[in-house]
């Protein structure tokens, strides 16, 4: 009977301290991934400063939203969307990938065809 007690008393234990270990880690993966976007973030009120960076009101009131989005489970993608939409394109670093800045992407490819161009014309006249 007393084994059959300790043996109870010693699972709930294990269990506590399993769900609390889970807890951790879950929270420490959700401040690794907010520290790796926030990184790629440019605070609004900082020159060129990245948000993980800065501790401007602003840049931890992104953090914030940021760590909220993370625990309602949305993606990376998203997350960086929905800042988009909300301040512009401005707040990221990397420009997103879409049809409004097509050009800028394919700007250094227009110019290198270009420059490649007018070289051949160039070589081709000598």
């Amino acid at each position: 009977m007393k084994l059959h007690h300790f043996c109870i008393k010693f699972f709930l234990i294990i269990s506590i301290i399993f769900l609390n270990v889970l807890e951790v880690l879950a929270n420490e993966t959700i401040d690794e991934k907010v520290k790796n976007l926030t990184l790629e973030l440019r605070c609004m009120t900082c020159q060129n400063q990245s948000v993980y960076d800065s501790d401007a009101e602003f840049s931890n009131d992104i953090k914030k939203i940021v760590r909220d989005k993370f625990s309602e489970g949305k993606t990376e993608k998203e997350i960086k969307q929905f800042l988009a939409d909300r301040y512009g394109e401005y707040i990221l670093f990397k420009p997103l990938l879409n049809y409004k800045n097509w050009f800028l992407w394919a700007f250094p490819f227009v110019l290198l065809v270009l420059s490649v161009f007018f070289f051949m014309n160039k070589m081709r006249k000598r």
